[in-house]
């Protein structure tokens, strides 16, 4: 079979399962194999059943690009990205010192802020985030944990060095697909994962729920834990529906919850139960009419008087946009320096902060070979691909960022690795990243060992976003 035919190996870009020389990495000799050894109609027909699978089990993503919401099948390819226990072991370690420096970042910035005083963060760049909550100041948070639930995004750049590309600590979304990805893989080649000794993802589920019931502040054996969504028209619903039902809690909307007594309450046909945690999927903003946004209707009026008096645990914690501020995030490995005492494991990306006139000039001059992202957009909204935008959109891209600079960082375009997908018939190079998930509980972090790796589908495109058209495909760490 010609699956892997005059597949193109790009010297300036790191390929997963190729190395530059065109000979196929070690980790993926027993998958290449195996591939060769099926014809492109039996391919075509695992591909065909993939797809029916995720139509008929409602895998879903909403676009809202186009002004209107499309709900759409995530589109998977079947070829898994492969990673080694050695490149996985340096992930993880290096995801545990991050996470451990951001959770002591925000606790310091919501507390005494010596981090401020001692000028290793600009106090006016914390002060101007639209993410920091002066509603949390003074607010002791269960167990010091404010991040609970973490997916840091990675990309691999030419030498197959990782960075980590943002750090996404308020409502991280994703891991729905990441164990899908794992049961349609299992569906379609049942035998291939045993014979390559992959560590499993299953058990995302069941260590979050653990974290969640050991939250609780009523001292119980069985807490009541609860899921918060926005409802179906959230773009990530699928993912609430899946997570409430692998743990078996129930899933809510803030009309089911109200507050009596600073405590948090669930609305039954058997009356009022009480609520101790509860893991939500809404915003900061939209969480508490009386605080926020007096419009919302998705909160429940109350909730954070009943969460400062301790009466109920709120997964991940209200405000911690604050760390996840793309200007922030240029200071995470100065945050590692200074509460940990550490080099940092895992690299920024080289980042621009263009409130400093000295690097705004450098970006205006070169925007061209630049990425240029608003700080607290996500989902690949707001973003300038300068070598593939027209000279109109940098035009008023530049008008933006002289108007407010603190809203910008930019960073050189990185090339991302590729991976082969299977793209009509045939193995083509695509680009991708990887999104790790981490769980932080009163006993450690737990990263399961895997993440969504996401991927460019179109041609040449490095934007991985499910909303900019990109897909998934299934990520195996191998055990040894």
């Amino acid at each position: 079979m010609e699956l892997f035919k005059n597949y193109p190996v790009d010297s300036r870009v790191w390929d997963e399962m190729y190395s530059q020389d065109s000979k196929v990495r070690e980790q993926y000799q027993h998958v290449y194999d195996f591939l060769l050894q099926i014809s492109s109609d039996e391919l075509s027909k695992k591909e065909e059943l993939a797809r029916r699978l995720f139509m008929s089990q409602g895998i879903t993503f909403t676009v809202y690009s186009s002004g209107e919401g499309i709900e759409k099948i995530f589109p998977f390819d079947i070829i898994p990205r492969i990673i080694t226990a050695a490149e996985w072991s340096l992930v993880e370690r290096g995801i545990k010192q991050r996470l451990n420096a951001l959770n002591l970042f925000l606790k310091d910035v919501y507390h005494e802020q010596f981090i401020l005083k001692d000028g290793v963060v600009p106090a006016e760049l914390v002060y101007s985030c639209p993410h920091f909550l002066r509603e949390m100041q003074g607010v002791n948070v269960p167990h010091d944990i404010y991040v609970h639930i973490a997916g840091i995004d990675l990309i691999r750049d030419h030498d197959g060095t990782f960075y980590v590309l943002e750090d996404n600590l308020r409502t991280p979304s994703g891991v729905s697909y990441m164990i899908e990805n794992r049961e349609i893989t299992k569906r379609i080649f049942p035998d291939l994962i045993p014979q390559n000794f992959v560590r499993p993802v299953t058990q995302y589920p069941t260590i979050l729920h653990r974290n969640l019931q050991e939250l609780s502040p009523r001292k119980t054996s069985s807490p009541n834990v609860v899921l918060l969504t926005p409802g179906i028209y959230n773009s990530a619903y699928f993912e609430h529906t899946t997570l409430a039902r692998l743990m078996g809690i129930e899933l809510v909307e803030g009309r089911d919850l109200v507050v009596e007594n600073h405590k948090v309450f669930m609305k039954t046909t058997a009356g009022l139960q009480q609520v101790d945690v509860i893991y939500r999927r809404v915003d900061d903003d939209f969480l508490d009419p009386l605080v926020f946004n007096p419009e919302s209707t998705l909160g429940v009026s109350g909730l954070l008087s009943a969460y400062r008096k301790g009466n109920v645990a709120i997964v991940n914690s209200i405000g911690n946009g604050v760390a996840d501020d793309k200007a922030i995030y240029v200071y995470v490995p100065d945050m590692i320096r200074y509460y940990l005492n550490e080099e940092p494991i895992l690299k920024n990306v080289p980042t621009y902060r263009l409130e400093k006139p000295e690097e705004r000039e450098e970006v205006l001059k070169n925007i061209h070979k630049m990425v240029v992202k608003k700080t607290n957009e996500s989902g690949g909204y707001g973003m300038l691909m300068g070598n593939s935008a027209s000279e109109e959109e940098i035009t008023a891209y530049k008008k933006e960022i002289i108007k407010d600079p603190r809203q910008f960082i930019a960073q050189p375009i990185i090339s991302l690795s590729s991976s082969p997908c299977y793209i009509n018939g045939k193995a083509q190079p695509r680009r991708i990243d990887l999104r790790p998930f981490a769980l932080c509980g009163p006993s450690g972090i737990e990263i399961v060992a895997g993440g969504l790796t996401r991927v460019a589908l179109r041609e040449g495109s490095l934007v991985v976003n499910s909303s900019q058209g990109g897909g998934s495909k299934d990520t195996w760490v191998l055990a040894k």
